[in-house]
Formats: C-alpha cells, structure tokens, sequence
C-alpha cells in the first residue's frame, strides 16, 4: 500500500507598499491581494513522488498515483489499504498544525477524493463549491469566487484587498476626473463647473472643460474683454449694401429709399412707386397722370394753337389749305418718356418712323430744338426710320422738350414738308 503525505507551506511575500496575509501577494494592477500559486513560484515545492496542488493561502504535496484517483476498495486484498494507526503507525494524512486557519476543508484519512473534491455516485470526483456550499472563509466583505479544488477570495470592483478586509477604492486620488470628483463605495461620479450658470457673458455663453467662451448674436462682435458684445456698423462695410441709403441699428441695418420708391423684396433695393396705378396722385379728372421713376406728374389736355387744330388727344395738324401753314410743320406729334438719372450711354431711347411713304420719297430725321446741351442726337436707322440716342449722361430731376423733326422730300414732284414729334423727357432725381 502506497503512504500519502501532505505537506501544508505557508508562505509571507511583502507587498509592494501594502500587506497581505500569509500566501497572497499584493497585485498593483488588480489593487488587492491575490493568492501565490505556490507551485509555480517555489523550487522544488514537493519532492519525490508528491505533486504540489495549490490551494486559497496554501498549497498540498499528495503522491502523483493519489491526485483525482477515485478510491475503489478492494475486499481480494489481504491486507487494509492504509495503514493501522492502532499498532503505533502514523496517520500519513493528519494535518500538520499551523498557526492560521487554512482555507479549504481539512483532509480525513477517511476521504476518497483529494482536498476540494468529493466522491461522486459514478465513482468519480466533483468539485466542491465552497462558494456554494458556504464553507468557504471569505469574510462579509469579500466576494468568493469558486475554482477547481478551492476558491478565492476577491473583492467587487471599486475596491481592494487590504489586511484581509475589502475597502473602497478612492479614485478621486487619482485623477479619474477632470474637474469635481465625488467618491462613493466602490466607484465615484465626475461633476462639471458649468460657469456659464453664473452669466459672465452679456450675449451667449459656451461651457469648456475648466472654463467659458462667450458668443455674440447675430450682428454684433465679442469686445476685448471677451464676455461683453459691441455692435457691428454693417453699414460702414461697403457702399452698395443699400441701393440709395442705408441705417444701421442694433445688431442689424436696414436700407431705405427716397420718397416716390419702396424698399423692394430683397431688402436692399429700390422700386419705384406707380403713383398714377395707386391713386396716390393730385391730378384732376380731365388732367392725364404720367407716371415717372421716383414721381409723377399731371399732363393737362392738349391744346393746339392757331393755326393748328387737333386731330386726336396728342396731335395737332396744320392744314396744306391754309396759307399760313406753307412753312410749318404738317403736323405736331406729343410723346412723353421717363430717363434714369446718370444712365450710361450711348443708349437708344427712342424711335422714330414715316408712316406713310410715297413714291420717289426720301426721309431725313433731325433733332430741331431742345438739344441745347448736345446730349442727344439722330441716328438713322433705315431710308424711313432714325434712333434717338442718349450720348452723354443727364441728371436729374429735369425735364427735357425735344422737336424730333422728319423732313418729307420727293424731287419728282419738287415736295418738301415736314412732321414733328415733341418729345418730353422726365429725368428722374435717381439713377434707378
């Protein structure tokens, strides 16, 4: 028969600024105590035949023919399997006195299965679950933790192994917060200092990580202390934000336009009022309202003088029977136009065309009177039309009375006459 010997070691490591109980080591990583695994780190843990089994705090030598070998008795042997202590033998299996309580179950010479296991109806051995069967030494503080043949004593996450008690871990100490750090058992919450609660900004304010950034509203600028906001005078930008006159006010501008338009959609640009389509007007009932860019103005009825009569309600004729007409104009046309001050030129603004054409006829058109200034001249276009031409620019507010004449002649019948247009022109105080 085979004699077992069990060798229970305890061993004392120092942790590394922290002290554990006989058999464990202090783990920085984990921060508690953790068991040694004696096997491993002994040379030579169990000579002979022995094979080291390590347990919570300790560690075994059992015979390697002994290690999870089922106990079947044997009634054909002459002899006991073990040895009869009666006769003055040593109880191989009695446990070797130590000063601290181990861990794990003490070992019976009467145990069918090593230390941690226990025989299983099948003649096999299952392992024992201390945890489960609460035979295990943890105290209220730890978390036990059931391994193959033993267990382990452990400590929840937050807190660390120190002189066998599990205390909470403060991980304030370590920085895990950038700003307010509050700990609590077995972990701890970060809190934020939200300056902007206290309003240092006078618009609006942005929370950082240990501080602030102020913002501005729409149309305002951050001042140099940082906190205060300024007006920003969009106006003083550029010129042409407003197409006549711009206001600035706080936070924004705005345009405005001179009396006769209105502030179109887009906010910037000017249109012109049609006074004569609103009504908004002084012109009696047998007077005509012309409408022109930034204003109006009444035309009275047409009144033709001697020796022209009127033949509609914009044009004088002076007959060919009468002699006092030989050297005037056949007929007086009346037009009206309206002129952007300041336009650019050259620019056409006006046609004139023979209406009626007779055989062997030729046309010549030419500005009579009112171009004073030489603003204007005659360009002709065809054998019987001429363009009216803006050449050099006009400002306003003016009126200009032009006689547009076209001279009739014809050689084979030695005619000459003439026709003409009066034309009004109504320059605007504005160049839109």
């Amino acid at each position: 028969m085979l004699a077992a010997l069990v060798f229970i070691l305890l061993c004392i490591r120092p942790g590394h600024g922290q002290t554990c109980t006989e058999g464990f080591a202090y783990d920085r990583r984990a921060r508690q105590c953790i068991d040694v695994d004696e096997c491993r780190t002994l040379p030579d843990a169990c000579r002979g035949d022995m094979r080291c089994v390590n347990q919570n705090g300790g560690y075994l030598c059992i015979p390697r023919t002994l290690y999870n070998q089922p106990y079947r008795p044997d009634t054909s042997l002459a002899e006991p399997l073990y040895p009869d202590t009666s006769v003055g033998f040593a109880d191989p299996f009695a446990p070797v006195p130590r000063s601290v309580e181990p861990s794990y179950p003490r070992v019976r010479t009467t145990a069918q299965c090593v230390l941690g296991y226990t025989p299983a109806e099948d003649g096999t051995c299952n392992d024992i679950d201390e945890c489960e069967t609460n035979s295990h030494h943890c105290n209220p503080t730890q978390v036990c933790i059931n391994t193959a043949g033993g267990y382990t004593c452990s400590c929840t996450e937050g807190f660390w192994l120190i002189g066998g008690q599990c205390q909470d871990i403060d991980e304030c100490r370590y920085g895990y917060c950038q700003q307010l750090c509050a700990n609590i058992p077995g972990s701890y919450s970060c809190s934020y200092v939200d300056e902007c609660d206290d309003e240092p900004c006078t618009h609006g304010c942005l929370n950082t990580y240990g501080s602030f950034m102020c913002n501005c509203d729409e149309g305002f600028e951050l001042a140099a202390d940082g906190t205060s906001c300024i007006d920003l005078d969009e106006c003083s930008f550029s010129e042409f934000l407003c197409q006549h006159s711009c206001v600035n006010t706080p936070g924004s501008f705005s345009c405005i336009c001179p009396p006769g338009y209105y502030v179109y959609e887009d906010g910037r640009s000017c249109e012109d009022i049609n006074e004569c389509d609103t009504g908004n007007n002084t012109c009696t009932t047998a007077q005509v309202c012309f409408n022109f860019q930034g204003g109006y103005t009444c035309l009275d009825p047409l009144q033709c003088h001697s020796p022209y009569i009127e033949v509609s309600d914009n044009q004088c004729m002076c007959s060919a029977e009468n002699p006092a007409c030989r050297d005037k104009p056949f007929t007086i046309l009346y037009r009206h136009m309206d002129l952007s001050s300041g336009r650019s030129v050259p620019a056409d603004i006006f046609q004139m065309q023979a209406t009626t054409r007779y055989p062997g006829a030729f046309y010549i058109f030419q500005i009579k009177s009112g171009n004073d200034g030489r603003e204007f001249y005659m360009r002709q276009t065809s054998n019987v039309s001429a363009t009216l031409v803006l050449s050099r620019p006009i400002r306003g507010p003016r009126e200009v009375v032009l006689d547009l004449e076209m001279v009739t002649v014809n050689n084979v019948i030695n005619f000459r006459g003439s026709s003409i247009i009066r034309l009004t022109i109504f320059v605007s105080e504005h160049p839109f």
